[in-house]
Formats: structure tokens, sequence, C-alpha cells
């Protein structure tokens, strides 16, 4: 993984810069935020070739969300941030995903797409906190308040993981895509 390698040779060095807000993420923090999600991705059960989902517009959370599942051999869907609830709660269920990653701006539409969905046994809202959501604590948690106190180390069983993509389908339906 690039991340890895330029996080041991050149730990400071910016992985990204987002444009909408400036903030610096370098490999070094990257590494260390990917590597926490992938333990608490492990820790609610997921193991190589489960699924999960993320939901919420492009942020550095986004960024380390997908990069948790690529170190961790978990397939990641990437929910368009457009979708009704119903598109979205297709997408969820059809996946089949156990997490799902999403933001204060996408909550209204996440909070209700998952009121039929009891496969998804754990939420991370990305601001939740710092908004003020009502967050239950067990299911529904606050991402960075989930994430603070896991350890960055990579995780034992550390294998290549891949995005689940979907394509608008011939049934009316989008249909998953699973790459091996």
């Amino acid at each position: 993984m690039y991340a890895t390698r330029t996080a041991a040779t050149h730990p400071d060095r910016p992985a990204f810069i987002m444009a909408s807000t400036g903030e610096t993420v370098t490999y070094r923090e990257f590494e260390e935020r990917s590597n926490r999600l992938a333990h608490l991705l492990r820790s609610q059960g997921l193991q190589r070739l489960d699924h999960y989902s993320i939901f919420m517009e492009n942020n550095a959370r986004y960024l380390e969300s997908e990069g948790a599942g690529e170190r961790s051999g978990l397939y990641y869907t990437c929910i368009n941030s457009y979708l009704t609830t119903e598109e979205m709660a297709y997408i969820l269920d059809n996946s089949e995903s156990k997490v799902l990653i999403t933001s204060v701006a996408r909550w209204d539409v996440a909070e209700a797409a998952l009121s039929d969905l009891d496969r998804v046994r754990l939420v991370l809202v990305v601001g939740g906190a710092d908004a003020g959501l009502d967050l239950d604590g067990e299911r529904v948690r606050d991402f960075d308040e989930a994430v603070a106190d896991v350890t960055s180390t990579p995780i034992d069983d550390e294998s290549l993981g891949t995005a689940m993509m979907y394509s608008s389908g011939t049934t009316g339906r989008p249909k998953g895509i699973i790459r091996p």
C-alpha cells in the first residue's frame, strides 16, 4: 500500500489537502486514522470480505473510511450522497453492509433509511457530537468519539480490500459489482 510505504519514509508529507477547507492530513495522520477505523471495524465483528458503506460528502473522514477497508480486506460501498432515502436503503441492504459511516449533512436521509435495516449494527456520524445530534451511543455513535481511544497500529491480519461498485443495472435497480 502506497500510503503505508510513504508514511514510513515521509510521514510529514501531505497525503491530501481538502480543497474545500484547506485541511491538510499527513501520511502519518492518514495511516493512524485509517488504522484506528480498521480496528474499530474488526471490533464490530467485520472480517475479510464483509461489507460496510460510506454515505457522505467529500471530506477527510471519507478518505480515511476508504483507507480502513483497503487495509482490512473489506468491501466498502460508497453511496452517492445525493440519493433518496429509498435508494440509499436499497444499496445498504443489497450490499449487506454491517456498518454505515455517514455525516451530519446526510444524517436525515441515513436515519430514515436505517429504520428497517437491522443488519447495520453500527452507524458512525462524522460531526455528530458537534452538531448536538441525539446519538444513542451504542448503534449510533459520533465518528471521532468512536475511534478516539482505538490503537493506531495496523491490524494483525491486514489484507487488501476494495470498493463494491454499483451500476445502473437493467432491472430498474442498481446492481452491485463485486471485484475479486
